[in-house]
């Protein structure tokens, strides 16, 4: 798992025969990912595949791994390369559409079953660019707002009811600002959504125009006097240290760390979620095929084994408390009442569907940034 990133892709599979061939899957993540691919979907393939042999290279957490492996196919690509070395990889959302626009991807998805049970916007739009058909979801990592029923019984449904809530009940709302982690970027994002006096589709879908950052003044106003009332915490976790302390009610935070931290007994196990209207930022992880794949078939026959209910089900949710990539309901079977009860209890798949966003597009998501710093954190 620590081999040079290089010297595990120069492996010459383009002459490899396709009943023994050698399938390099190429991982953006943090160490859990590669593991994930080495310990559990590599091992399955290959038992469901004889001759198969799936070899598994991390780039490292963050946009930096997605960025190794973009910069890998644009290297391929300007030295003509008929083959390349990279059959199956997994990015962020942001760098799906770079790579849709720059011609390095295979248009694969109608090609498997799987394909058919992908329902959410974001596999057809990434960041404001058309990538459908391109990418299949790994999986959907979504932020939702955490709160204690011991102190909060009937918790506020909306973005509108919770700024009324907070302002009554001062400092029992908590979220990172825009530093120390995404979730209180996220929602950002989701008051601009809900209060913005633009369009919130055109945020999430693109064109940019500079007249739309001129719409967002008053709901930055709003936020700023809503920051005041409210408990500044140190980042995702702090935002949940203190829920789990009871010295907040209610912050936003990712579904996954939530139930995680359940799960190990970090967090009381009363504490609920809610997903506010008009909703909340979420991203996924997609699978990509390069055009290039010296192996396309088993590269399209990989993605449809990760991406099936089955494996959707035991590793997707059981191991991560991630939200399946593939529609929730073509999971439910696949999973114990406990399992399904557990991670769709308090947002249920057609919250999600209703209220699951995406991340404004690049431009707009770094002007609204740049204008929460200057008009809130000031």
């Amino acid at each position: 798992m620590k081999t040079l990133f290089n010297a595990a892709l120069a492996l010459g599979l383009a002459a490899t025969p396709a009943a023994a061939a050698e399938l390099t899957v190429v991982t953006a993540g943090d160490q859990n990912m590669v593991e994930y691919v080495s310990e559990y979907l590599g091992p399955l393939f290959e038992k469901e595949n004889p001759g198969a042999k799936v070899r598994v290279v991390g780039t490292g957490p963050g946009d930096a791994g997605s960025q190794k492996i973009l910069e890998r196919f644009e290297a391929q690509a300007k030295a003509g390369s008929a083959k390349w070395d990279v059959d199956v990889a997994v990015v962020h959302e942001k760098f799906a559409g770079p790579m849709v626009e720059a011609g390095y991807l295979e248009a694969y998805r109608d090609k498997i079953p799987s394909g058919k049970l992908v329902t959410r916007g974001n596999a057809d739009m990434a960041l404001g660019t058309r990538v459908s058909g391109y990418v299949m979801p790994m999986f959907n990592s979504q932020t939702a707002l955490a709160y204690n029923p011991n102190l909060l019984a009937n918790p506020p449904k909306s973005y509108a009811e919770l700024a009324e809530w907070a302002k009554a009940n001062p400092k029992q709302f908590g979220y990172n600002g825009i530093k120390g982690g995404a979730s209180g970027v996220s929602f950002v994002m989701g008051w601009i959504y809900a209060f913005g006096e633009g369009d919130a589709g055109k945020l999430q879908n693109g064109p940019f125009e500079e007249a739309e950052t001129k719409k967002w003044d008053k709901a930055l106003a709003s936020l700023k006097d809503f920051t005041r009332h409210a408990t500044l915490t140190p980042g995702n976790a702090g935002t949940l240290d203190l829920l789990s302390r009871g010295e907040i009610a209610m912050g936003p935070v990712w579904v996954d760390m939530f139930y995680s931290w359940q799960a190990d007994g970090r967090l009381p196990p009363d504490l609920k979620l809610i997903l506010p209207e008009p909703g909340m930022p979420g991203q996924p992880m997609h699978y990509v095929v390069p055009a290039k794949s010296p192996n396309r078939e088993l590269a399209e026959k990989f993605v449809a084994m990760a991406t099936s209910p089955k494996v959707q089900a035991e590793g997707i949710v059981k191991r991560f408390n991630w939200y399946p990539g593939i529609d929730a309901q073509h999971v439910q079977a696949e999973l114990d009442d406990a399992t399904w009860n557990k991670l769709f209890k308090d947002i249920t798949p057609e919250d999600l569907a209703k209220n699951g966003k995406p991340f404004p597009i690049a431009p707009y998501n770094n002007a609204i940034l740049e204008a929460y710093e200057r008009q809130v954190s000031n």
